[in-house]
């Protein structure tokens, strides 16, 4: 197996109809934030790519085996290399040698040390006069790592006459499972957010309807209305924050609180009826634990839709929000694998909480957490899982903040330029 060295990335085409957006960055700063995007991206693929980023080749009818997937140790702790060995047609004398960069070799239980040189060292030769011989002492090499990196890896090169073979090594720190208790009903299963701003008499009504059907189930409040109203209820939490921070910090702030293995994200202006099964979600999570959010419906709105992105080369990556799904979910009829869904959604908590809502979005984002989420979040729609939505009530103070002013939208579009590095988006 021989490494391949990635070749750069192509620009990536805008489509028609994208947003180019070098033009929302300040002219007079926009050399300078050059220079800082190039160089916290580089930060970026520090983090996130590794030695099992590389391309590696297998060269055809190899004598050599050797590990291609699965050998994983712990950095710093010694780990026997599994499944080494040659097969190859009987000779007077055999060599192999072994190299690693993050790490050193060594063969254990050594008897004959003359048969081996590097003990300890980042390359290891071992020498034997049979066959037999030979595999035995390669059942014994160990690798250990010498530099601590909690997920990072290495590349093993093996060689043996004119073979060369190239594996890899994940170098990973276990992580400590981290489980929540469903218990027996859906109380201790799911917490209801939501997040609320001069809107008591929709919250109140929504509040109400959540009443009718979960009489006992928690419901957790962000509000950062400018006169905040208490409200009344039992199991209700309501966190008032200071007036106007906006829609992705309220909901940090509730999901921050819940306790439960599942959140179910409702817009205030919501309204629960009879055919908003919360059990139902939860019975999807369960059945598949793969998946990490389920949307419905709210109303006949389903709002369900692809983000499709290419890295792009220095200029940036394009990024495009098209409506539609991948595919059905196997075994889960009517649910479909998508990107993003619409604001009635069942999470897994722990899981939306590694992403995150960005608070620098206020009043212009809700495809943006879906567009974080990439990735990492495996996304499914299923619209037969409904929610009501109240009339629209007058609100003259409300509608002041709820449609931003054009500066707004121009801010959003700059941050995707430095923060997603993208030089074009399409919604």
């Amino acid at each position: 197996m021989s490494l391949k060295s990635e070749s750069r990335h192509a620009p990536c085409n805008c489509l028609g109809g994208a947003t180019a957006l070098k033009q929302y960055v300040d002219k007079d700063k926009f050399d300078d934030v050059i220079r800082r995007r190039a160089e916290e991206y580089k930060r970026h693929q520090t983090r996130k790519k590794s030695a099992q980023s590389n391309v590696l080749l297998a060269a055809a009818n190899s004598p050599l085996q050797y590990p291609i997937q699965g050998f994983i140790v712990i950095p710093l702790q010694k780990s026997l290399m599994p499944g080494l060995s040659v097969h190859a047609v009987e000779k007077q004398n055999y060599q192999v040698t072994l190299s690693v960069s993050s790490g050193v070799l060594a063969v254990e239980s050594l008897q004959e040390k003359g048969k081996v040189k590097g003990q300890g060292e980042k390359v290891l030769s071992i020498s034997a006069s049979s066959l037999q011989s030979l595999n035995d002492l390669l059942g014994q090499v160990s690798y250990r790592s010498t530099v601590y990196s909690i997920k990072s890896g290495d590349l093993a090169h093996f060689t043996f006459d004119r073979y060369k073979a190239t594996f890899p090594i994940m170098i990973r720190q276990p992580t400590v499972p981290n489980l929540y208790d469903l218990g027996e009903d859906i109380r201790s299963q799911v917490t209801i957010t939501t997040k609320t701003f001069l809107r008591y008499t929709q919250l109140n009504h929504l509040i109400s309807s959540i009443r009718k059907f979960y009489k006992d189930i928690k419901i957790i409040i962000a509000d950062d209305s400018i006169e905040p109203e208490k409200v009344n209820g039992t199991n209700i939490e309501q966190y008032f924050m200071p007036p106007a921070q906006g829609w992705f910090a309220g909901r940090n702030l509730a999901i921050s609180q819940v306790t439960t293995k599942y959140f179910l994200w409702a817009d205030d202006d919501f309204e629960f009826t009879d055919k908003t099964k919360i059990e139902k979600f939860v019975a999807i999570m369960e059945s598949m634990p793969e998946l990490d959010v389920v949307g419905g419906s709210v109303g006949s709105n389903v709002f369900s839709f692809k983000v499709l992105y290419e890295e792009g080369d220095e200029e940036g990556g394009c990024l495009s929000k098209v409506p539609g799904n991948y595919q059905p979910v196997p075994g889960i009829p009517n649910c479909f694998f998508t990107s993003g869904v619409v604001n009635f959604f069942l999470a897994r908590t722990d899981a939306v909480r590694k992403v995150g809502f960005d608070p620098l979005l206020k009043r212009v984002g809700h495809s943006e957490f879906f567009m974080d989420g990439l990735g990492e979040l495996l996304v499914a729609s299923c619209p037969e899982l409904t929610v009501g939505h109240q009339p629209k009530r007058g609100n003259a103070e409300y509608y002041k903040y709820r449609l931003p002013p054009k500066s707004d939208t121009d801010s959003k579009l700059a941050l995707h330029f430095f923060k997603n590095r993208l030089k074009c988006v399409k919604y």
